[in-house]
This record gives C-alpha cells, sequence and structure tokens, in this order.
C-alpha cells in the first residue's frame, strides 16, 4: 500500500466478488480476476450514481471517445449505488460498460480507497487504477481534494497515456479520436 492507503504501482490487486450490472441490465457476481484475465481491466471508483460530480465525471469518460471496452482494455466503473440504480445510469448516460455495485464497501476496501465522508459515510474516494492482465497495477491516480475526495476529476490524458504505454499499441487500435 502507499502513503495514501491504497494500491500502488506494482501491487497485485486483491480478489474480490461482488455484483456487476452489465450495459443490458443482467447482474452477475463476478470476481474481479474475471474481468482483467484476458486484457488489461481500468477500474473507476466513483461515489454515487446521479450526483452531478459524477455525471459529470462519467459523461467525461463517455464523450472522451476511446474511454470504453474493447478487445484491448476492459473498463468498469465502482460504486456504493444499488444494481437498480445502477441500470438506471448506464440507460440515461448511454454507457458502455459494466457497473460494479459495491454496497458494502469491499471492493473499494481490498483497493484501499474507502474513507469516511465528513467523518460519518462511508464511501470511495475517486481514483482509478489500470491492472494488467497479470492482475497488477500498472497505474493509479486517487483524489486528493483537501475537503472532499470525491471532488477531483481524473486526469484523462494521463490515464489515456498509461493504456496507450501498457498496450503498446497505436491509439487508432483501441478507438482513440
Amino acid at each position: 500500500m502507499s502513503e495514501d492507503g491504497a494500491l500502488a504501482e506494482g501491487e497485485r490487486v486483491p480478489e474480490v466478488e461482488v455484483p456487476l450490472v452489465a450495459v443490458d441490465g443482467d447482474v452477475e457476481v463476478t470476481p474481479l480476476g474475471d474481468l482483467y484475465d484476458d486484457r488489461p481491466l481500468l477500474v473507476v471508483f466513483y461515489t454515487n450514481d446521479f450526483s452531478p460530480d459524477c455525471v459529470n465525471e462519467w459523461c467525461s469518460f463517455r464523450d472522451y471517445g476511446w474511454f470504453a471496452s474493447n478487445d484491448a482494455l476492459r473498463v468498469v466503473g465502482a460504486s456504493k449505488s444499488r444494481e437498480s440504480t445502477h441500470h438506471r445510469f448506464i440507460d440515461y448516460l448511454d454507457l458502455e460498460f459494466p457497473l460494479y455495485s459495491d454496497r458494502d464497501l469491499e471492493l473499494s476496501d481490498a483497493f484501499g480507497v474507502t474513507y469516511r465522508a465528513f467523518r460519518v459515510f462511508p464511501r470511495s474516494k475517486r481514483s482509478v487504477f489500470l491492472v494488467d492482465s497479470d492482475g497488477v497495477v500498472q497505474y493509479r491516480w486517487v483524489g486528493e481534494h483537501p475537503l472532499d475526495p470525491t471532488r477531483d476529476q481524473p486526469p484523462l490524458d494521463e490515464i489515456r497515456a498509461a493504456v496507450e504505454e501498457l498496450s503498446g499499441d497505436e491509439p487508432e487500435s483501441f478507438g482513440f479520436s
């Protein structure tokens, strides 16, 4: 673990199983390892479906043009929101990737990004982890806003560069615009 308690680059992600809401609305308890076993995985933690900051974050991911699951990269979101809320959120924002329903913050705890808002409400810090197909963190970004770490926005260009470096492919190979 790093100084901030979150998984550090070079560390192996723990095996965790929580409900995953697919784009089509199907829900299945899915081990994290199933998502990175054949390609790198980008795990994006956020606070809550439909909160203004999170809507802006997911719209920026969606609209960035390359931030989608494909043959070279799998993308998954994770928050404390309920499965039914995730389904509505996916439909509302027309997202093309699944969302973990991390109600007990088991996944968030495994990555070391759980904190208490106002020292009361447990939730995930806004954070992003790029995991290679061996389950090792190759890139990480964790929100560090002094009052509320869910208010920071992930650096999309930096994330893109990390994905390009890990894949070794030209950007066109997985939908960069």
